[in-house]
């Protein structure tokens, strides 16, 4: 019996839950070009798992070459631009031999990196970070083989805003200039920290500024939820309490991956025999909190103390406003609004909590769950 509830890799189009206005906004925008599109949501929401599944629409794929990249874990314009090259070289290189030829040509900062495969008569492309010694050049050449592909591309940067942290001062204004004089391409450019993709696109002093439409990712309705869990576990002859769906999606305040994966297990439990109740998510939703209590512990271990001080304020409050007021520093006995501002600064650097219209939360809602059981 194949599990609906998928947590990673491409998801069929039948265990895909609801997104439906936002797969026809991303996909209209895919498919009408002349636009650049802007997903902000947080981590693990589905915004990835959204660019992935317009991305395999047949009529997308008909339409345009996509180009996918994740650059989180990148920390520089050399590691950018060798991910983005080596993406797209494999992308369009597969194409067709005539497009293959053109990359070799384009790609002149890099050419030492190309060999040769008798048996296909094709080269062969093994860059290794190293190679790229002169990333503006190279990424010029990448925007430039973009220009020559045989089909529209559409290039989807996931993590965006990972580019702030660069070393490189210019690399917005670089980026922005290549992509605001590509006819052939439109970029998908999706972020998880609200605040600096914010700033990033709505500062009229920064590059990208008005560049994009904004398309901003709320968690998925409980009732559209309860619809999707429902019809599946009755699909399969199961049953699921409307209790255990209300009480999974209060407690994880309807994150998309703990949500999949708390109903996979439950699916996975109750294939054997047993009806998912509220018994049953609460004790799936305990274990997850367990499998990363070491994690946790590791990150508060990093931390000052009146960050961690902070940090339990605000999971303690769930939704935390005016952190800086007297009350709340007097409520949590905390030492000053400045020692408040200095350490709430460092805990959205770190991504450990998240800053939205003015409410203050910890972005992982296991990790809330464990600081309240701390």
């Amino acid at each position: 019996m194949e599990n609906p509830f998928i947590v990673t890799g491409k998801i069929k189009p039948e265990y895909f839950c609801d997104r439906v206005e936002e797969v026809q906004r991303v996909t209209r925008s895919i498919l009408s070009g002349g636009e650049n599109l802007v997903i902000i949501s947080p981590r693990r929401l589905g915004k990835t798992g959204l660019i992935n599944f317009c991305f395999e629409k047949p009529e997308v794929k008909e339409a345009v070459t996509t180009i996918y990249i994740d650059i989180l874990r990148t920390s520089s314009l050399q590691e950018l631009v060798f991910m983005l090259g080596r993406t797209v070289f494999k992308t369009l290189g597969s194409r067709s031999q005539n497009m293959m030829k053109n990359l070799v040509t384009t790609l002149r900062s890099i050419r030492g990196s190309f060999g040769y495969d008798p048996v296909q008569n094709t080269p062969t492309f093994d860059i290794k970070l190293g190679d790229i010694v002169n990333p503006v050049y190279t990424l010029e050449e990448i925007f430039a083989c973009l220009e020559q592909a045989d089909q529209r591309c559409v290039v989807a940067i996931d993590e965006f805003q990972q580019i702030v942290n660069y070393p490189e001062k210019n690399v917005e204004a670089l980026l922005r200039t290549h992509i605001q004089q590509s006819s052939n391409a439109n970029f998908i450019f999706a972020g998880s920290e609200r605040h600096i993709m914010g700033k990033m696109f709505l500062d009229y002093a920064r590059p990208f500024y008005q560049s994009a439409t904004i398309l901003s990712l709320a968690p998925i309705s409980e009732d559209k939820y309860a619809k999707f869990i429902n019809q599946h576990f009755a699909a399969n002859g199961l049953s699921v309490t409307p209790e255990a769906i209300t009480t999974a999606y209060h407690t994880i305040e309807g994150n998309t991956y703990y949500m999949q994966k708390t109903f996979r297990e439950a699916f996975s439990l109750s294939v054997e025999g047993k009806t998912c109740d509220q018994q049953m998510v609460e004790t799936i939703i305990h274990d997850m909190v367990q499998e990363n209590s070491y994690k946790y512990s590791e990150t508060m271990a990093r931390l000052s103390m009146p960050q961690k001080e902070l940090l339990m304020a605000i999971a303690a409050e769930g939704r935390a406003q005016r952190i800086t007021s007297g009350q709340f520093i007097k409520r949590h006995r905390l030492l000053s609004a400045s020692s408040v501002q200095a350490a709430m600064k460092k805990l959205i650097e770190y991504g450990i909590v998240t800053h939205n219209e003015g409410s203050y939360y910890v972005e992982d809602q296991l990790m809330n769950i464990w600081l309240n059981q701390s």
